[in-house]
């Protein structure tokens, strides 16, 4: 499968719903992929400097507890699209399941719980949640 990135994508066991970014341009589930429209603008470079970016604005919200982040990934949407309870009971998700965001999950320092970090041109996203995604809160949820 041709990619716009480069990415290994043979043991993706996606690769059929997804049919390869080069194929759809650049919208492998129908949606953005925040890698292919770094590449599409401007290579390889603005890729890594988009990550470099990302990276530095997560560690700059200095949430005490979150290790500090050295590697970002491409995530499918649905993947990592969770729900959230908002204070009036209401549950939201926030994100789109057929974009391709950048992010990473870290485990929370001292807790059995992980933060979910996520990414894409117009905002960040960082979650606290228990195994399988269970009970996420939202952290930091700001736009760029």
């Amino acid at each position: 499968m041709k990619t716009i990135c480069g990415i290994d994508c043979s043991g993706c066991g996606m690769k059929e719903i997804c049919k390869g970014c080069a194929e759809t341009n650049g919208r492998p589930f129908g949606g953005e992929c925040v890698a292919a429209e770094c590449y599409k603008s401007g290579g390889e470079a603005c890729f890594v400097t988009c990550k470099k970016q990302l990276i530095e604005e997560f560690n700059a919200l200095g949430i005490a507890d979150m290790p500090k982040i050295t590697e970002l990934c491409q995530l499918c949407g649905s993947f990592v699209n969770l729900e959230y309870t908002l204070p009036n009971g209401e549950k939201v998700k926030l994100l789109d399941d057929t974009k391709v965001y950048l992010g990473y999950q870290v485990e929370k320092q001292g807790s059995d719980r992980c933060y979910g970090l996520v990414a894409d041109q117009q905002y960040l996203l960082v979650c606290e949640y228990g195994c399988n995604g269970a009970d996420a809160e939202i952290v930091v949820y700001k736009r760029r």
